[in-house]
């Protein structure tokens, strides 16, 4: 590598020592660069791995050259997803994480000499790239890691946006950087992912001691943002963001919330189609009856962001969020996709790129085309929940690079199927309307949802915590409520929506709910509703249910809309799912009724504590 390019560089003591002493430094080109050397500069297949002390030669991943990309593929079905506890503070600053002295009983800062030892021991690749939204500013970062973990890098590289090393600026000084040590697994955590977050004052340093790029080149920066916004007074918001274009040139963005799994990647496809060109509304699950409905042109999509939605203050200018996308590439999650047809935009994406993809959890054979419904099995017979594709964002067709306001704020929450003779939560009709207040309990509780298949599941009932983005957060709750609670009091005319997936009550649904609602809300015009149109959900937590919902000349049944008149539900059962529902809300948001809350805050949580009204949850904040 030549001297020229790594004086660029401003590193720290610590990264410029690791640099000055490794047995060989690459700095990439170009992206052809890193998948050249993604594949061992070539190879048919390149095998990722590493001496271990005590184990030998451990085999972590197979990276496999095919027509349209490269097909990474994990030797343990473990590591083809985030593990939602991986995540640990290794310095003293204020957090209500979980510390790596908490959790291993030392200091984090034995590990990380020895990390930094290690490293020197590689051929390594330094990867800079920006944290943030390059083109309205961010913060310069670097990756530090093995060579031989390219594909990882280029993971990276598409996800956050690097820079080649010719476009280098003199004085490049990073503000954050990844230290890559995937050893580590196996010689101080028993084989399982970790990721350690140390903040100095000056510079964030993300640890990563696996090689699943999720919590760390994914989520890694997005804790970045994170605690940066923490300091400075904004958040990144866990969203997707969509403008939906009417037939008749109407226009809506609606940005779109919720835990992993909730159905951000899915507000931003187009409608799923039978093979004659309908709707599959549902299944009902106890007659196996099918729904369908005739949905003639459907509006224009033109996507502004997948997973991190940025809402700096310097975007802020007037009474609406305003929004930009946060990263360079998407992480697109592909298990809803089980057969050719299904979603004809992402296969023609996918089969023909403008450029070789990063696949994950997919089957790919030497210099076959990788198809994205062929997905890697974690057991015979049992397909990885978890297939993903890296899509740079440039090569998606009509998206938007510009900051855009938000007219709808929706949530994704995944609902279990109930039914009269199997009580649980799912009582969430196909369209709710929430007052502000509401919206924000239900951002603070973010429910994670019946059976996720992006992280590695906990079973259960359980929280993403607050913003949905909490498992990716590094500081103090409270604070995270009260920006959100402020960025609500702030954006007066962003309405607020709630939308599930899976399930409606006894009907199978998957997605479908969100392209109808995004159909319905962008030929309406917005989520503001007349008082006669609307009427109070039977479990406040819902907010309002509109009293009917007509898209493209269809009604809806009005057992979606409110899930107690399905005849296979009723009130009792209803009423005992959302006993389930509350109860879950006040145990989590115990914790939030704090001093350190913002005054509205805790009286929004004591009005929740004591049964409060729909209007009464209204009249705390305007709709």
């Amino acid at each position: 590598m030549s001297k020229n390019v790594l004086s660029k560089f401003r590193f720290d003591a610590n990264a410029a020592d690791i640099v000055a002493n490794a047995k060989s430094v690459t700095v990439p080109e170009s992206r052809a660069h890193i998948l050249d050397m993604a594949t061992g500069n070539g190879q048919q297949i390149f095998k990722v791995n590493y001496e271990v002390e005590g184990l030998g030669l451990v085999e972590e991943v197979e990276v496999v050259r095919c027509k349209n990309g490269v097909s990474v593929n994990y030797v343990e079905s473990y590591m083809r997803r985030r593990d939602p506890n991986c995540m640990y503070i290794g310095d003293d600053l204020p957090t209500d994480k979980l510390t790596y002295k908490e959790k291993f009983g030392e200091s984090f800062e034995g590990v990380r000499k020895e990390t930094f030892e290690w490293l020197k021991t590689q051929d390594l690749i330094v990867l800079p790239f920006i944290s943030g939204d390059a083109k309205h500013g961010g913060y310069e970062s670097i990756l530090i890691g093995p060579k031989n973990a390219a594909f990882f890098t280029g993971g990276l590289a598409d996800l956050q946006g690097f820079i080649p090393a010719d476009e280098l600026r003199e004085g490049f000084e990073p503000k954050a950087v990844i230290y890559l040590a995937p050893v580590f697994r196996h010689t101080h955590y028993d084989g399982k992912q970790v990721v350690v977050h140390n903040r100095l004052d000056n510079l964030h340093e993300v640890y990563s001691f696996n090689l699943y790029p999720g919590p760390s080149a994914k989520k890694g920066v997005y804790g970045i943002l994170l605690s940066i916004g923490e300091k400075e007074g904004w958040i990144t918001a866990h969203a997707s963001t969509v403008r939906v274009t009417t037939p008749y040139d109407n226009s809506v963005v609606i940005m779109h919330e919720g835990a992993s799994g909730g159905g951000k990647s899915e507000m931003i496809e187009e409608v799923h189609r039978e093979s004659d060109g309908s709707v599959l509304l549902g299944v009902d699950l106890i007659t196996e009856d099918s729904l369908y409905l005739e949905l003639g042109d459907t509006c224009e999509l033109h996507p502004v962001t997948d997973d991190m939605a940025l809402c700096h203050p310097s975007y802020q200018n007037g009474s609406k969020l305003v929004v930009t996308d946060a990263e360079a590439g998407w992480f697109l999650r592909f298990d809803h996709i089980k057969e050719y047809g299904t979603s004809i935009e992402h296969e023609k994406l996918t089969i023909h790129p403008p450029e070789p993809l990063i696949f994950l959890n997919m089957d790919g054979a030497p210099d076959s085309t990788i198809l994205i419904w062929e997905h890697k099995m974690d057991a015979p017979g049992v397909p990885c929940p978890n297939p993903r594709v890296i899509m740079p964002r440039h090569f998606v067709p009509d998206v938007i690079s510009d900051p855009v306001e938000v007219d709808v704020r929706s949530f994704g929450v995944r609902m279990p199927p109930l039914t009269k003779d199997k009580i649980t939560y799912g009582i969430v009709g196909m369209l709710h309307i929430l007052p502000p207040a509401l919206a924000w309990l239900w951002r603070l509780v973010a429910p994670r949802g019946h059976a996720n298949p992006s992280i590695v599941d906990t079973g259960g009932m359980s929280s993403e915590g607050v913003g949905s983005y909490w498992p990716f957060a590094t500081g103090k709750m409270v604070t995270q409520a009260n920006l959100l609670l402020e960025q609500i009091q702030n954006t007066p005319n962003t309405k607020y929506v709630l939308i599930p997936n899976q399930h409606i009550g006894s009907f199978k649904v998957g997605f479908i709910a969100e392209w109808l609602d995004r159909e319905y809300l962008a030929r309406k015009g917005s989520a503001k509703f007349r008082p006669d149109q609307l009427v109070e959900s039977r479990c406040s937590t819902l907010g309002y249910s509109p009293k009917s919902l007509r898209i493209d000349g269809h009604n809806i049944p009005k057992g979606l809309l409110r899930t107690n008149h399905q005849v296979n539900i009723g009130d009792e059962a209803y009423d005992a799912g959302a006993k389930l529902l509350t109860d879950f809300f006040k145990r989590e948001l115990v914790k939030f009724n704090t001093e350190e809350l913002n005054p509205l805050g805790r009286q929004i949580i004591d009005a929740y504590m004591r049964d409060a009204t729909v209007e009464e949850f209204a009249a705390l904040m305007p709709m």
